[in-house]
């Protein structure tokens, strides 16, 4: 039975495991699972990091760790400018947004790794995308709470 492998993968073999690996033609990152998805070149995607902080009118109003979030919206913006001026003093954004964000992604230092489009709520793709990598971006208001972004590539 032929495999339905998603357009711009290949399926190779290991030379030193004989098993089988596909492969990003794009990107020529490889993995063992067989892909889901069509392959996407780095350039129409994005990596950012992010520090969200959630208010009780969020989509969902509990932190990652399960904790009720009861802050209002305004109290949420005032956090986050607090953190915002902090990395525009020197502060490192990784270690702000592990010891602050309410996203799991704390936990990797806000890190949420590469995305393409229409992967994430709109406002904050777009965002994204318009950064420059290195740059952090304004307020982003998302159904989530309110972000800062960081591309990073």
């Amino acid at each position: 039975m032929a495999e339905n492998i998603p357009t711009g993968w290949e399926k190779r073999t290991s030379r030193s495991s004989g098993k089988d690996y596909y492969l990003n033609i794009y990107t020529k990152e490889s993995q063992w699972e067989i892909p889901t998805r069509p392959a996407q070149d780095k350039m129409s995607q994005v990596k950012c990091s992010h520090l969200l902080v959630k208010h009780n009118k969020s989509r969902r109003p509990a932190n990652f760790k399960g904790e009720t979030i009861t802050r209002s919206k305004e109290e949420a913006l005032d956090l986050l400018r607090g953190y915002m001026q902090q990395i525009k003093d020197g502060a490192n954004f990784s270690e702000l947004a592990e010891a602050h964000s309410d996203c799991s992604s704390a936990k990797k230092g806000g890190d949420l790794g590469f995305f393409g489009r229409n992967q994430m709520q709109k406002p904050f793709e777009e965002a994204s995308f318009a950064l420059e990598v290195g740059e952090l971006s304004d307020i982003v208001d998302t159904d989530s709470g309110v972000h800062v972004i960081l591309r990073t590539a």
